[in-house]
């Protein structure tokens, strides 16, 4: 019989990596004019996504949802096999009934919880939790998984503090009340929400982007203000990245690959008040592969980005592979983006590693 390591060893080298090809599990993709434009983006790269309600007005319900996806597969030719995977939208005003109609539709696999005010096109989320603990028991007994953006919006908490404040104050007391209710922490930016990942229960699992794996809070100063970087949770300390590279390339199976790819025009971006979010969605595989090619864990990609976020949502794995191979290419400085332009994410600089197209 042949060895793991040494089959591990023919699959990945130097030059190449073929894996399952991946799912992104956290996905912004808008709507309208900018929805076709960016699509296609994350059609190349992943099987499936996970995709976020925050609309306006927001995905509230299945019907909607539905209508949404149809608008999102519009975009897409007949020969793309990406498949949307939607979320609603929780709010004081979702009911028993919704998560009734999510069990029976196949294409519905989440709920998403937006703190009041915490981020983009939050102003509809819940005010105050305990409004939804039924919808949460609901949840729970359906074995419907809770999306969470994990930050309190308290202005009298430091912004670099509100992940942490909310780990203590509202998600800890929430799994210990709903035990069993599948949970997803988003975008996780610290250490502290690294620790709660790994000594909760099972049914708690976390989504890492590739800005929160490739920068510091320093990035958002570097040279002068850089409205691009600004994403919330917004970019930790140092000690904070590396801890989340660890989670990464650990291939604990409680992480997994979630872009938060968030575009938004350059013009929404650059003013005296720009919008939080990162669009990664243009060259994110290929900035995951670099980040585990750096740590000498290409091993690990395959769980991290293809198996782990599958199995926490009960879906099957994929069966298709994908190649990337290193070499070097250069990242537009802009991309289109309905009747503006958007910024990627490494806008201008040069990825080592490249998606393998037919």
């Amino acid at each position: 019989m042949i060895p793991f390591w040494f089959t591990e060893y023919l699959r990945v080298n130097m030059e190449s990596i073929t894996i399952i090809q991946p799912d992104d599990f956290h996905l912004h993709l808008r709507d309208e004019e900018a929805l076709n434009s960016i699509v296609h983006d994350s059609a190349r790269q992943f099987a499936r996504a996970i995709v976020m309600p925050n609309l306006k007005p927001p995905v509230t319900s299945v019907e909607i949802a539905m209508d949404y996806r149809k608008r999102i597969l519009a975009c897409l030719s007949e020969d793309t096999n990406f498949q949307p995977l939607m979320t609603l939208y929780l709010t004081d005003k979702t009911s028993s009934e919704d998560i009734d109609d999510i069990e029976n539709s196949e294409h519905v696999h989440a709920v998403k919880y937006y703190p009041a005010g915490a981020t983009t096109n939050s102003e509809f989320g819940v005010t105050n939790l305990e409004k939804s603990y039924p919808v949460l028991e609901k949840m729970r007994d359906a074995g419907v998984p809770l999306l969470i953006h994990g930050e309190v919006t308290d202005p009298d908490v430091d912004p670099f503090d509100r992940e942490k404040v909310f780990i203590e104050n509202v998600l800890a007391p929430l799994i210990q009340k709903f035990e069993g209710l599948k949970v997803v922490l988003e975008h996780i930016t610290t250490r502290e929400a690294v620790d709660f990942i790994i000594q909760g229960p099972a049914t708690l699992a976390a989504t890492i982007t590739p800005q929160h794996l490739l920068y510091n809070r320093g990035a958002l100063f570097k040279n002068g203000l850089r409205p691009h970087y600004y994403c919330l949770p917004v970019l930790k300390r140092e000690e904070h990245r590396q801890a989340i590279v660890n989670a990464a390339i650990s291939g604990n199976e409680k992480f997994f690959l979630g872009t938060d790819s968030a575009p938004h025009a350059i013009g929404d971006k650059e003013n005296d008040c720009g919008c939080a979010g990162i669009y990664s969605a243009f060259n994110a595989l290929e900035i995951y592969t670099q980040i585990f090619d750096e740590q000498g864990c290409l091993d690990k990609l395959e769980l991290f980005a293809s198996v782990n976020g599958a199995k926490f949502y009960g879906l099957a794995v994929n069966t298709h592979k994908v190649t990337l191979v290193k070499q070097s290419w250069d990242i537009p400085k802009s991309l289109p983006f309905g009747y503006s332009e958007l910024i990627p994410l490494m806008a201008g600089e040069t990825l080592q590693w490249k998606l393998q197209t037919a």
